[in-house]
């Protein structure tokens, strides 16, 4: 028996691989002589840089950068090497403009910036990577990506010519109000020889009722007064690149409102391609190769809710693994009261972990977690090996 480990984090819990270790420790203590190997899982959000960087034997490297309010933060990247020896830096844009790094009453996207993000960008590009693989959840700005196209030599200026922020660190959301005119020629030329792929599952538009704004203004500390107000920024910025470049943009087209318009800014500034995150993760890591030699595939996640159901990393895997006909089991830490289906999709049996009344805080603490992974999983495979007739 050949068993695959493909786990996304339980996140503030246990990272990817720790979940599959986990998991496989079960296997092994059901079936002693089992073979199985675990690899990275992710979406783009929260743990993919570690996950892919660890999965596929990169290097971390540590940067201070301007952290979304101005002060200085410590963020961290991967970088790895792919197939064709093209560097490859896998960054998450949280960990230089995340909401985690600000309070609850500092929330303000007329102050925040994505400047740091183009110090990393800046600072990858400077050690030779040529590949980055972008992922955009949890961001607290909403700023259009200014901040980080300031950072890699873009400059803005408003209707007098004068350059907007010039005796500003950083450009944040309220310098969005007084441009009108871009200039591109001093951007990082390492940027053209470079190919960005931007994780991003999130399918609102830049501008209108479902954009940026309206969508995720509020949860960044944007009050209902202010989200027209930005929303109209936004209209103007586009305006002014349009005219800059020519050609009509669209704001309206999926994709571009995530994190605060860092999807647009990628797409139009860096020529990113925007793509869902699981489906980045799976070819980086090669886990295709893996499930193709596999008999049984072991996926999971932190909670099994609604939204597992609609394209979240553990579903993508099982779609994958069911196109080669593949036994596919999901181990989750616990199952959503609003879960309201007992089938998901491509996934032959989901387990949650928990084994007896526990406090949240008990439950996600690490080692009881991991504990608890490696009973789960260890159960399942007794019962695989009671009722399995062919003999691996």
């Amino acid at each position: 028996m050949k068993v695959v480990f493909a786990m996304d984090s339980m996140k503030g819990c246990l990272s990817s691989l720790e979940c599959g270790e986990a998991a496989a420790k079960g296997l092994i203590r059901a079936i002693p002589d089992a073979r199985y190997i675990v690899r990275p899982l992710a979406d783009g959000g929260e743990g993919t840089a570690r996950a892919v960087t660890m999965g596929c034997g990169g290097e971390f490297i540590k940067l201070d950068v301007i952290g979304p309010l101005g002060r200085k933060v410590n963020a961290e990247y991967g970088i790895i090497d792919n197939d064709e020896g093209i560097k490859t830096a896998i960054i998450e844009i949280a960990s230089a403009a995340g909401i985690t790094l600000i309070s609850d009453n500092e929330k303000d996207p007329f102050k925040t910036t994505t400047y740091g993000v183009g110090e990393l960008i800046n600072d990858a590009l400077s050690r030779g990577c040529r590949g980055f693989i972008i992922g955009l959840g949890g961001s607290a700005t909403n700023d259009l990506g200014i901040g980080m196209l300031q950072a890699l030599g873009v400059k803005f200026y408003d209707s007098t010519g004068t350059i907007v922020g010039k005796d500003a660190a950083y450009l944040t959301g309220s310098d969005l109000e007084f441009i009108y005119n871009i200039d591109m020629n001093d951007m990082n030329p390492l940027i053209k020889e470079s190919n960005f792929r931007i994780a991003c599952d999130v399918n609102n538009p830049l501008t209108g009722e479902n954009g940026a704004s309206h969508i995720y203004g509020p949860q960044k500390g944007l009050f209902q007064s202010e989200i027209q107000v930005m929303d109209k920024w936004f209209e103007q910025f586009v305006s002014t690149l349009s005219c800059k470049l020519g050609t009509e943009i669209d704001s309206t087209e999926p994709g571009m409102g995530a994190a605060g318009g860092l999807g647009f800014a990628f797409k139009h500034f860096l020529n990113g391609s925007l793509e869902k995150g699981n489906k980045i993760v799976i070819e980086e890591t090669n886990l295709l190769k893996y499930i193709k030699e596999a008999d049984i595939i072991v996926t999971g996640e932190g909670t099994l809710d609604n939204q597992t159901k609609n394209g979240k990393a553990p579903v993508g895997i099982a779609g994958i693994a069911k196109q080669f006909g593949k036994t596919v089991i999901s181990l989750v830490g616990a199952v959503a009261p609003a879960f309201d289906g007992d089938k998901l999709p491509d996934v032959d049996a989901y387990f949650p972990i928990l084994r007896r009344p526990e406090t949240e805080a008990d439950a996600t603490e690490a080692a009881k977690a991991m504990v608890n992974l490696s009973a789960t999983s260890e159960q399942v495979f007794n019962l695989i090996k009671a009722t399995m007739n062919t003999s691996f």
